[in-house]
């Protein structure tokens, strides 16, 4: 039996949805990969620098994870996984972060939920009331739809190449007050740069300061640091990863970490991953994620237990996708520099962390190809048609305004697809004549 004539029309559809699923907005990197599998199918040939995620065939997940997790399968750990995730997981979590971060933290602070994805919105339900604040750098990663999706007042604050995409203390300053959360990511996505310890100290110490100040007023309700760390096996060349209780271990009541495989383990279909926090916030954040079924699937669970039970094989994996990201990121970043050589309106900003370049089209106020060029998205649309190169603008991270910045992500890309993207780049830049200089008297 067809049903379809007995559904609604859409606008009766829509009328009928709450107003938070009328007000938000989808993912602005799914509609573009959208427009490249569309290009894909007719042909075209695209490096699609667009999606944060990795190729298998490039970048498989590690054998031994691979090994474990079948073994778990096979074995019956198919049933439910307690909501705090399981207890070999968690231990294996503190082992990790005292072993390779310094930090010793009891197993009660752990949770283990499926990706840092759900872990990063359950910190927002689990501390926020509507109308509290939120403050977090932009670009960054969905902090602001889960503002919008927990009632909370987003804070966004923007940040400049000068600061190294993150926010200095006296842009943050002005907001604590009122915040309840401060959310910074480092290795950053959008960007691939990483906070200098300076930077972090500083943020960190004004945490604590504003606590203590809240303390002395009898106030009951702190600001908490969230810091997402998924990247952080993820850097290079001098640059080093520090976490904020490492800077300043008095913020260690009020920090929270959020951490997965998906990036340094490549599995980001895997679903799993863990936040290390203060115990009480566990407890109640354990009972969020578990009443919307959030946990980590439990053979997965059980195979990254295993395998962060073998420190070798994991630093043997993970030297070997840093040195194969680094490599496709370097490139790139030659590439670009090279052009910028040439005299192209190009420019990027040398390879730190993750899996992203931040790279800068100044187009604005020229022609290519008969199409005026006036935004960001105008850049993108010509880089996808016209040269076969997907990137994502700085936009789809919640940054207001036409600045030219756009990520390029390189884990679903190979040396071959990069080296094949440089000429169709450099004909199409070659087509984009100089702006006028302005009139002088």
């Amino acid at each position: 039996m067809d049903v379809t004539p007995f559904f609604q029309s859409p606008e009766k559809a829509d009328a009928g949805l709450s107003p938070l699923a009328r007000g938000v907005v989808g993912s602005e990197i799914l509609r573009i990969a959208g427009e490249i599998r569309a290009l894909q199918a007719r042909g075209h040939p695209v490096c699609n620098l667009t999606i944060g995620d990795f190729d298998s065939r490039q970048f498989p997940i590690p054998d031994g994870l691979l090994a474990a997790t079948r073994e778990a399968l096979e074995t019956g750990q198919t049933n439910y996984p307690p909501a705090e995730g399981i207890l070999p997981l968690r231990e294996e979590v503190v082992k990790l972060y005292a072993r390779d971060l310094g930090l010793s933290y009891p197993v009660d602070s752990v949770v283990i939920a499926a990706g840092a994805r759900p872990l990063l919105y359950g910190t927002y339900r689990t501390l926020l009331e509507p109308g509290d604040g939120a403050i977090y750098p932009v670009p960054s990663w969905n902090n602001n739809h889960y503002a919008y999706l927990s009632g909370a007042a987003g804070i966004p604050v923007p940040v400049t190449r000068e600061a190294n995409f993150f926010p200095t203390p006296d842009q943050i300053r002005p907001h604590v007050a009122g915040a309840r959360l401060l959310i910074l990511n480092s290795p950053l996505n959008p960007t691939g740069t990483a906070i200098s310890r300076q930077a972090l100290t500083d943020l960190t110490a004004m945490v604590v300061e504003e606590n203590r100040r809240r303390d002395s007023e009898g106030r009951r309700r702190p600001l908490y640091l969230v810091y997402d760390q998924v990247y952080w096996t993820l850097v290079f060349g001098k640059t080093k990863h520090y976490t904020p209780v490492e800077v300043v271990p008095e913020s260690a009541p009020y920090v929270i970490f959020l951490d997965a495989i998906s990036k340094a383990f490549c599995a980001t279909g895997m679903r799993v991953g863990w936040g290390v926090m203060p115990p009480p916030i566990r407890r109640r954040m354990s009972d969020i994620l578990g009443h919307v079924g959030a946990w980590a699937p439990k053979a997965e669970q059980a195979g990254v237990a295993k395998f962060l039970s073998q420190p070798d094989a994991v630093y043997a994996y993970r030297d070997s996708v840093r040195k194969k990201l680094e490599e496709r990121l370097v490139a790139l970043y030659n590439g670009v520099l090279a052009m910028k050589a040439d005299g192209f309106p190009v420019d990027a900003i040398e390879p730190q962390g993750a899996i992203y370049l931040s790279v800068r089209f100044d187009l604005f106020g020229r022609t290519v190809k008969g199409v005026p060029v006036k935004t960001n998205d105008d850049v993108r649309r010509l880089l996808l048609e016209m040269a076969g190169i997907g990137v994502v603008p700085f936009q789809a991270f919640g940054f207001e305004g036409d600045t030219g910045w756009f990520r390029l992500s390189v884990g679903a890309v190979s040396m071959d697809d990069i080296a094949a993207a440089f000429p169709r780049l450099r004909a199409l830049l070659a087509e984009a004549p100089a702006v006028p200089a302005p009139a002088t008297r």
